[in-house]
């Protein structure tokens, strides 16, 4: 058994209007807060425009909020950005930095998912880092070095345990139904933890890493039972109160 609790994050996206927020908000925060000892910690990270209407929904539920994405800096002529600052301001207590769909869609590099990282971290944030290859690259059999070397560039230099999380995601298997197996997910979370622990100097034992990528009940007890895997990354299902519970509920299986 880890000594890492599980963390199940709900990465919803661009996705929810204030009705949508409400109900799934509600509806978790209603059963979270019936379990006695909760085996695991839950995230909900809703789009910008939801933050306060999460945060009023989950008060003292024992859910815990984040952002999807925040800005380096603490303020400034930076439009239509948000900043981690802002983001504690509203009631989060984690922000992602450096999901594929930012590195691919924005451009972002190690050294901008770094500063993020940095900039979360200063403001008290825990930033949840993204790291993971894309098909051509497992393809070609670069997965490994891919991940190394994203953490390596990634990691702020006062990352800790407390204050970071890593989260795998396929790039391949986000959203396309495809997964990869087991053996391939364990692969890389041995291969994440062994370099963390090298970045962090002997950190990365207690730093929880989770699994992202099309994950769903059906398959959630297969990832969630692999040594070094602490928890998911949900995406599409973390939009359904039912499903996203269903993959909480594999921590205890």
């Amino acid at each position: 058994m880890t000594a890492r609790r599980p963390l199940i994050a709900g990465n919803w996206k661009m996705n929810g209007l204030k009705a949508d927020a409400e109900l799934l908000a509600g509806g978790l925060a209603s059963r979270y807060k019936a379990l006695q000892k909760p085996a695991f910690d839950m995230l909900l990270c809703p789009p910008a425009t939801l933050v306060s209407v999460v945060a009023g929904h989950i008060a003292g539920s024992g859910l815990v909020l984040g952002g999807q994405d925040c800005h380096a800096s603490e303020k400034g002529a930076h439009t239509g950005d948000i900043s981690a600052w802002m983001l504690r301001d509203l009631g989060c207590g984690y922000v992602i930095v450096g999901h594929s769909e930012r590195r691919a869609d924005h451009r972002e590099s190690n050294a901008v998912v770094k500063d993020k990282a940095q900039a979360a971290q200063a403001a008290g944030l825990v930033a949840v880092i993204c790291i993971g290859e894309t098909e051509g690259e497992r393809d070609r059999g670069e997965a490994l070095s891919v991940v190394s070397e994203q953490i390596r560039g990634s990691l702020p230099a006062g990352a800790t345990a407390q204050n970071t999380v890593l989260a795998y995601e396929p790039v391949w298997a986000i959203g396309t139904g495809r997964t990869p197996t087991p053996d391939d997910v364990a692969e890389i979370h041995a291969e994440a933890r062994k370099v963390a622990n090298q970045v962090m100097g002997g950190g990365g034992e207690s730093l929880r890493i989770l699994y992202g990528g099309s994950v769903k009940p059906s398959n959630a007890v297969d990832f969630l039972g692999l040594t070094d895997v602490d928890g998911a990354l949900v995406g599409g299902a973390s939009l359904k109160v039912d499903d996203f519970w269903a993959i909480a509920q594999a921590c205890d299986a």
